[in-house]
């Protein structure tokens, strides 16, 4: 098999194995589906009543047989909360494909291979029947995960060989930490049958009293932001930080946007997410596409909103994408499901 997926390979085995999704008596049932030749398989579980999780496992055509060093698995958690493994890490990140749907040079796949999960139960392809069944809290999504993992790898001897890794991004970090806990904690009992190989946090939003205080004197010695700027964003860290205990969330969110605009106008609007860049020069920044501060003012909004659209629309517009060709060619998705992204 040649070395790269291709949207010609992906829309050929996409069409087999693939039993459609019912409502029986308000009830949903689904089986998991895949490619004719394994390399994809994707499907739901019902992760508690009523809560279905969606998760899509690619396998790597680069794979190399080691007993020594047993070829991992990378499952994949986006932050948020709220935003799609499947469509973001997937086909913006380090997926075989890209949100044109062409093979993608740097893919993950060359070291591993990946499961996408769409968490928590809400979010992208994995959807409730009864908003009561929505999780709460970060502890609940990771027993949702690890009831996922449970049904995944309990059932697969393959999988069961390979070490998973958690990496995750942004308030994804949270859900891995948990997660990783959740199921050390199964694997202990004998109630998940699963190697963890370890969790990995990329720029992990975990600690947000911590990381905003950091912010100012970072930049600072990075000459980004002055004597004068840092001094803004120190008293705005101090306000957040007193906000917080005083248990004013909605405020602290606010003065956490306040945060931003004070550093992006006192630096040069550098990049949030590289701060060696400015932010119009990364076409995924997540402040790159920040058009107008009235239409979005919140982190969390910006964080959706600029993932899942581009300035240039058509092909790449990854709202487009999801609800659109990968949604039909799956076959699973539910078509009262509502939009995916």
């Amino acid at each position: 098999m040649e070395k790269q997926y291709s949207f010609v390979l992906l829309l050929l085995h996409l069409s087999v194995l693939v039993l459609f999704p019912f409502f029986h008596e308000g009830h949903f049932t689904v089986a998991s589906s895949g490619t004719k030749d394994g390399s994809q398989q994707w499907g739901y579980v019902e992760v508690r009543p009523k809560a279905h999780m969606f998760w899509w496992l690619y396998k790597s055509p680069y794979r190399v047989e080691n007993p020594i060093n047993p070829w991992p698995i990378v499952l994949w958690l986006q932050g948020g909360p709220g935003a799609s493994g499947v469509a973001i890490g997937n086909f913006q990140e380090v997926g075989p494909l890209d949100t044109n749907l062409k093979p993608r040079n740097s893919t993950w796949l060359q070291k591993a291979d990946l499961l996408f999960v769409d968490n928590p139960v809400g979010t992208g392809y994995s959807f409730v029947e009864d908003e009561k069944a929505v999780v709460k809290t970060d502890d609940e999504a990771a027993t949702d995960l690890t009831t996922l993992l449970k049904e995944l790898f309990n059932k697969n001897e393959n999988l069961q060989k390979s070490p998973l890794h958690i990496v995750a991004e942004s308030y994804g970090g949270k859900y891995a930490v948990t997660l990783g806990l959740s199921a050390l904690k199964a694997i202990e009992a004998g109630e998940l049958k699963l190697k963890l190989g370890g969790v990995t946090l990329g720029d992990s939003w975990i600690s947000p009293e911590d990381f905003v205080f950091s912010w100012g004197p970072l930049l600072k010695d990075l000459s980004r932001l002055d004597v004068n700027g840092v001094a803004k964003s120190n008293s705005l860290a101090g306000k957040i930080k007193k906000e917080l205990q005083d248990g004013q969330y909605i405020d602290a969110t606010n003065t956490w946007s306040e945060l931003e605009d004070v550093i992006s106008d006192n630096s040069n609007a550098v990049d949030f997410y590289n701060f060696l860049l400015d932010s119009a020069m990364d076409p995924l920044s997540l402040t790159s596409l920040e058009l107008s501060k009235e239409i979005t003012i919140k982190r969390y909004s910006r964080y959706l909103n600029s993932m899942t659209s581009s300035p240039g629309g058509g092909d790449d517009d990854l709202d487009t994408l999801m609800n659109g060709v990968i949604k039909k060619q799956l076959k699973i998705i539910p078509d009262n499901m509502g939009r995916a992204i």
